[in-house]
């Protein structure tokens, strides 16, 4: 019977200490896909990530739900993107009650300016990346210390995948011509990577999906496409691709693939985590215009 009661006793201190350890975990909200991946890879086993926007959801015309209230309201910490990415987000925030940190990952950045508006998709270059991690990083530092060793060693090994995955786009960059460096995407969200891989994006919406599309604005992209002789179109996992395939058709260009710009996919897609992303991008990218 001792022996029982010994085993049943030893049972109940094993539950509770792993019941204490998962109580101990980080609760952090990250705003959509991709800051969910980064929190990820710095937090580690430490953490318990939540994202508002899932997988192929697009995040400029997210609707919270009162879940999401909830979330917000139980979080040590709430990682968003910024620079006018999530306009529905403060009354989200002031709905929950909540007086949780929140850090904006893309402190630091310079943005880039499309008509006078701050473009908010920095993640798409992959030294802005590293700048997205390194925020995160300190936030986590300063809302637990007791991980810091394991933040920054999370943050550092990440990083350097990270630095891999830079020279990886540049040295994919570099197989595509000159004169064929020019990419026609649905929406204007690939600026920083034209900007750090000498690439064209031309787009028939602004850098948010809500934005009208004119007739005028489709034949000034058809006209180019043609003047240019622009090989192929590319649809995005979170845009509606009847507008691309209906530009495809008047042009001749083929439809090149589907690139992720604002959001990640499911673990069974293509682009499951931010270096998934920009590989599963830049081999859509060399494949439709190398040859």
């Amino acid at each position: 019977m001792w022996r029982l009661q010994f085993w049943l006793i030893g049972l109940m201190l094993v539950a509770s200490a792993a019941s204490a350890h998962a109580q101990a975990r980080l609760d952090v909200v990250a705003s959509f896909s991709i800051l969910g991946d980064f929190a990820r890879n710095v937090g580690g086993e430490r953490v318990n990530v939540m994202t508002l926007v899932g997988p192929d959801g697009d995040v400029h015309v997210y609707t919270p739900a009162p879940a999401d209230a909830k979330k917000i309201a139980d979080a040590k910490l709430v990682i968003i993107n910024g620079l006018g990415l999530e306009g529905w987000l403060p009354r989200l925030v002031q709905s929950s009650g909540n007086k949780t940190a929140i850090v904006a990952a893309t402190n630091g950045i310079a943005p880039l300016k499309i008509g006078g508006d701050a473009d908010p998709h920095a993640w798409q270059s992959v030294a802005n990346a590293r700048i997205y991690v390194a925020n995160i990083r300190d936030a986590l530092v300063a809302a637990d210390p007791g991980g810091a060793g394991i933040y920054r060693a999370n943050a550092q090994s990440y990083l350097a995948k990270l630095d891999a995955l830079d020279r990886e786009v540049r040295e994919a960059m570099t197989r595509i011509p000159q004169a064929r460096r020019k990419v026609i995407s649905t929406h204007d969200s690939f600026g920083y990577f034209a900007a750090a891989y000498g690439v064209e994006f031309i787009a028939p919406l602004g850098v948010s999906t809500e934005s009208e599309v004119s007739a005028r604005d489709i034949a000034g992209i058809i006209t180019h496409i043609r003047t240019a002789k622009i090989p192929a179109v590319f649809l995005e996992n979170i845009s509606d691709p009847r507008l691309m395939r209906r530009i495809s058709t008047e042009t001749g260009a083929r439809i090149g693939g589907t690139l992720y710009s604002d959001s990640l996919t499911g673990e069974k897609g293509d682009a499951p985590t931010y270096i998934d992303m920009v590989r599963h991008n830049i081999k859509a990218l060399t494949s439709a215009l190398s040859n």
